[in-house]
């Protein structure tokens, strides 16, 4: 466990691949994850877990499939919002976003039923940072 303080913003700066979070830290059994994201995802579930999205800037879209119907959840910067486990969803973000999410360790970004995955969706239950995150002194 990193016991220094992150800089989200290098962390942030440290990559450039879109739909490919990297995990930041860990609280107890889950990731604290950061994404780049530009695009639409692909319609996924997490069957077993929810999942939260704070959105650090940008805006996000996540299109849901509930009993009732579809609709969209619209993200602006500084947002919060939780999918639901078992809630058929899709993130996109027409101009780009940044975002952090909360998921169990090992969590797959594409859930556990998934439509097919587009070559811009990177499949990981997310990857290492590999820089030096510590702030400055």
């Amino acid at each position: 466990m990193n016991t220094e303080p992150i800089a989200l913003d290098q962390a942030l700066a440290s990559f450039d691949t879109l739909w490919s979070p990297r995990i930041v830290t860990s609280v107890n059994d889950y990731d604290v994850r950061v994404a780049k994201v530009e695009g639409e995802h692909v319609w996924h579930v997490h069957d077993d877990t929810d999942e939260f999205f704070l959105v650090l800037g940008g805006e996000l879209h996540i299109d849901l499939r509930e009993p009732a119907g579809e609709r969209r959840v619209t993200l602006p910067r500084g947002s919060v919002f939780t999918v639901p486990r078992g809630t058929e969803h899709r993130p996109s973000a027409p101009d780009g976003a940044r975002i952090l999410l909360f998921e169990p360790t090992g969590t797959s970004t594409v859930g556990d039923r998934h439509d097919e995955v587009p070559a811009h969706v990177d499949v990981t239950a997310g990857h290492a940072l590999t820089y030096e995150s510590r702030q400055d002194g």
